[in-house]
């Protein structure tokens, strides 16, 4: 099949790096995000898909918005058979979706119908998901709720960050696309209707979201700083101050400690929760580079009885 190829971040490279080694389809052009600032200079710089795009010679398309006329009329031109998506970053008017004849196909990083929403993965983690994988599905007007071609599963890991899981789950969902695109090239496959049951719901992370409550019990705690690691970073306030936690272990030895309550040792930093407490592993001062816990307790110069959040 002729392909148009949506995405942005480096989690849909692996994805666009499969479809290019296919020799069952062209990767006639990519649909990515218009250049953002970044850095210190704040220059515009084009997203991973992008530069990759250019690497290979495929021609890169960056509307401001999809149902830019000028961005639709060429979509009609290239008249792809199927358009696949990884994290693209915006939503497809119908206008959009009607031109490829076979549609758009979304890899989404959660088993459908749970998580649908922008941030699959982080939710997984937060939640204690012991399971979660990745589906394609036909992309309808409706948030993530098209019928599913296909999926593969992945197990959590008990010390995942969901930056970890992520990678993981690009590389699985690569296979998962080309095979999808395979299948509907041959007519082998079919899409399947979502069932109605087990529906949830991964908005974006907010910052909001990722403050450490210490009065939650400990093993909420250890998930949010998986969860949010490394966008956007848990955090707690310590001295009127943000500190960001990095890393964090679960210490169930250490019952002593009321919630946000600090222990720092020459070697280790705890701190007590609703049940039990977490030894900070790294953590990131207000405008300073992150490191280790204990060097960060040490120069602080922590009081006894002094705590965080």
């Amino acid at each position: 099949m002729k392909l148009v190829f949506a995405g942005t971040p480096e989690v849909a490279v692996p994805a666009l790096d499969a479809l290019i080694a296919s020799d069952r389809h062209e990767v006639a052009a990519v649909v990515t995000r218009p250049d953002a600032p970044a850095g210190r200079g704040r220059r515009l710089v084009a997203s991973p898909v992008a530069q990759r795009a250019e690497e290979a010679g495929i021609e890169v398309l960056k509307p401001a918005k999809p149902r830019d006329e000028e961005f639709l009329a060429r979509l009609r031109e290239i008249a792809p058979d199927c358009c696949p998506v990884v994290a693209y970053g915006a939503l497809l008017p119908k206008v959009a979706l009607d031109v490829p004849s076979h549609g758009w196909v979304n890899l989404h990083f959660s088993l459908l119908p749970a998580w649908r929403g922008a941030a699959p993965v982080q939710h997984a983690v937060m939640a204690g998901d012991e399971i979660t994988g990745v589906s394609t599905f036909l992309i309808e007007e409706g948030l993530d709720s098209g019928p599913v071609y296909g999926t593969v599963t992945e197990a959590v890991r008990a010390t995942d960050t969901s930056g970890d899981l992520l990678t993981r789950l690009a590389f699985a969902g690569s296979g998962l696309l080309a095979a999808t695109m395979d299948g509907i090239e041959d007519g082998t496959i079919e899409a399947v209707p979502q069932p109605a049951d087990g529906i949830t719901l991964a908005p974006k992370i907010t910052v909001d979201d990722a403050r450490i409550d210490w009065r939650a019990p400990a093993l909420r705690v250890d998930r949010v700083v998986r969860g949010c690691t490394p966008a956007p970073g848990a955090w707690t306030e310590f001295r009127g101050e943000r500190l960001k936690v990095r890393t964090a272990v679960l210490a169930p030895d250490r019952t002593d400690l009321a919630p946000g309550e600090i222990s720092a040792g020459k070697k280790n930093l705890y701190v007590g929760t609703g049940s039990g407490a977490v030894e900070l592993l790294w953590v990131q001062a207000q405008g300073k580079k992150p490191m280790a816990a204990a060097d960060w307790a040490r120069g602080t110069r922590i009081a006894e009885g002094e705590t965080l959040g």
